[in-house]
């Protein structure tokens, strides 16, 4: 399969820190660093939030969008998330990409110079054109929402 080409800028706060890549050669993101001074570390108490920089800037081709993701081994060691997950980038957006971190955690979290905080992932958009209708089709579900499903399929089902 023909990978889809992204350009990036690497920003000069960024120098020598790593372009997005992937750790593996089946990763579906690419993790992206924290290009905050490496003499000035953010600190994030529980409950606090921020926005960390990575010093780079991306050309997402049309039709596509890159989603901002959390690193798994972040929440589960620390309880650090990506507060809107996943976030968007949009295709038109040619600023800095900055990671909403947050920590859910029970202990403060420093975000240092080159760790990896979050990760890309790139996927297709779909155009949709809103249609008003006076009703909608019927479905078994029908508006039975939050939770009305169950909790196993056994409940679902039985």
């Amino acid at each position: 399969m023909k990978p889809l080409t992204v350009s990036f800028m690497q920003l000069p706060h960024a120098a020598g820190l790593p372009a997005p890549d992937y750790a593996t050669a089946d990763a579906a993101g690419m993790d992206v660093c924290a290009a905050v001074p490496e003499e000035q570390p953010v600190t994030l108490r529980p409950g606090e939030r921020a926005a960390i920089p990575t010093g780079i800037a991306l050309a997402i081709p049309q039709g596509f969008e890159c989603q901002v993701r959390p690193r798994s081994g972040l929440a589960l060691k620390h309880g650090v998330s990506v507060l809107n997950a996943p976030g968007t980038i949009d295709a038109d957006y040619r600023g800095e990409v900055q990671v909403i971190l947050i920590n859910l955690g029970t202990e403060p979290f420093a975000v240092t110079r080159g760790m990896r905080i979050a990760q890309l992932v790139f996927a297709p958009v779909t155009r949709v054109a809103m249609q008003r209708v006076a009703a909608l089709d019927a479905t078994a579900r029908g508006e039975g929402g939050f939770g009305s499903t169950g909790l196993s399929r056994e409940r679902a089902t039985g």
